[in-house]
């Protein structure tokens, strides 16, 4: 398909964000943090575990805010100025934790605490970024340009690992020690993110919105409440957000968990290599599910992206070796790119136009609080039984509830019949 400029720069922003997931929530950051806190007197269990708690405090306050900030988001000419706010919040930070020290007993608490803030800057980035899917496709398009965002945000998340990995191989370049390298791939993750996400920032033309008011933050509030009040005159909306809160649980526990649990098996060279593989896969993948979709329906591809899942989990029980651990992360890259991707664009069909920033809050909402129970989840039967495989492995019980919500879910009208 052949997309426009506008949908170009939104693909775009997906590219330049991904630096960030890649480097500091998915493959560099957690290791760094897990290697500090031993330094600072913390056991590996306990350190898996408030990685896990710092990620559910983060995604917290965002969750709180969204609907709010959704409500904000839709009047004229303001989406894009929540999205900047947001976006350099999270570069920003991003690059202090370029900055910190990694060593001393506290080190590790000041880690987290500006993970925190630059994490709430990136989830409250992605609202302001997927809401605006509605203005750059219409119902036809929102499949493939959901999935080219995805598609592309994995490879710039390869590509910036890459630069990552030259500079780890080489020492830094021949002018950084190992912590140094780290935190200049916190410092890339920053460059990489306003680098590509300037053209949208600049350029992103919101064409749905509500009537301006005088009172913004009033209204929006008074907005929110009819909402709530009327979102379930929007039943498969309504359905498919319940739905959603529990299978993308899963989902993104396993991300942002999967690397503190490859260094709790004693993968730690490989996992590098294994993160920048995932992303390869998802890649391809993403835009493969794109194409299931168009050729058999978005509930199709989506009920299969929910069951692989589920097979993620019960193979996470046998994790005792790379070669098991490569099996798994294979597993991932088929699937989570198409699963995120297709509920974004499902989700985006089911919502007025209008109010699109408003009712992704609320998709928001319902991602950020399973994002809260998820890694809480893995860190309590981590703590309780001493084996992370456990740990993943209890994420089933979410994928089965939101396989079954979604099998009762109303079909689409406007989706290819079954």
């Amino acid at each position: 398909m052949k997309f426009n400029k506008q949908q170009w720069e939104w693909i775009f922003y997906d590219w330049a964000n991904s630096g960030y997931a890649m480097l500091v929530t998915t493959a560099v950051f957690p290791i760094y943090f897990k290697a500090v806190a031993l330094q600072g007197g913390i056991s590996s269990a306990d350190s898996t575990a408030y990685w896990g708690y710092a990620n559910s405090f983060s995604t917290l306050i965002i969750a709180l805010l969204a609907p709010l900030l959704g409500a904000l988001a839709d009047y004229p000419h303001a989406k894009r100025r929540w999205l900047n706010i947001f976006t350099w919040l999270g570069i920003v930070t991003a690059m202090i934790l370029g900055s910190l020290p990694a060593n001393g007993t506290m080190a590790w608490l000041w880690l987290i605490i500006v993970y925190v803030i630059s994490n709430m800057g990136y989830s409250g980035s992605n609202l302001f970024y997927d809401s605006f899917l509605t203005d750059v496709a219409d119902d036809e398009q929102m499949d493939e340009v959901s999935s080219a965002g995805f598609g592309f945000g994995y490879l710039g998340g390869v590509l910036s690992f890459a630069v990552f990995l030259v500079a780890e191989l080489t020492n830094g370049f021949g002018i950084l020690d190992g912590n140094g390298v780290a935190r200049f791939s916190f410092r890339l993750s920053a460059g990489w993110w306003l680098l590509f996400a300037w053209p949208l920032m600049k350029n992103g033309q919101q064409r749905y919105g509500v009537p301006d008011t005088e009172n913004r933050i009033a209204n929006s509030w008074q907005r929110v409440l009819q909402t709530l009040r009327h979102i379930n005159h929007y039943r498969q909306a309504f359905w498919f957000l319940v739905a959603y809160f529990f299978f993308i649980d899963g989902v993104d526990t396993i991300v942002t968990m999967a690397t503190v649990i490859g260094e709790d098996l004693g993968i730690k060279t490989t996992l590098m290599i294994v993160m920048l593989v995932v992303q390869l896969i998802a890649a391809p993948f993403s835009m493969l599910y794109a194409w299931l979709a168009k050729k058999t329906s978005t509930r199709r591809a989506l009920l299969l992206s929910i069951i692989v899942y589920m097979l993620i989990c019960l193979y996470a029980l046998k994790l005792k070796s790379a070669a098991d651990f490569w099996v798994l992360a294979i597993l991932v890259g088929t699937s989570q790119g198409g699963i995120q991707a297709l509920s974004r664009s499902y989700f985006g069909r089911l919502i007025p136009k209008s109010d699109s920033s408003e009712f992704f809050g609320f998709y928001n909402i319902l991602g950020k609080f399973s994002a809260i129970l998820g890694p809480v989840l893995v860190g309590l039967a981590t703590q309780w039984t001493g084996n992370s495989r456990w740990g993943i492995f209890s994420l089933v019980i979410l994928f089965v509830i939101g396989l079954v919500i979604f099998l009762i879910l109303p079909r689409l009208n406007n989706v290819k019949p079954e």
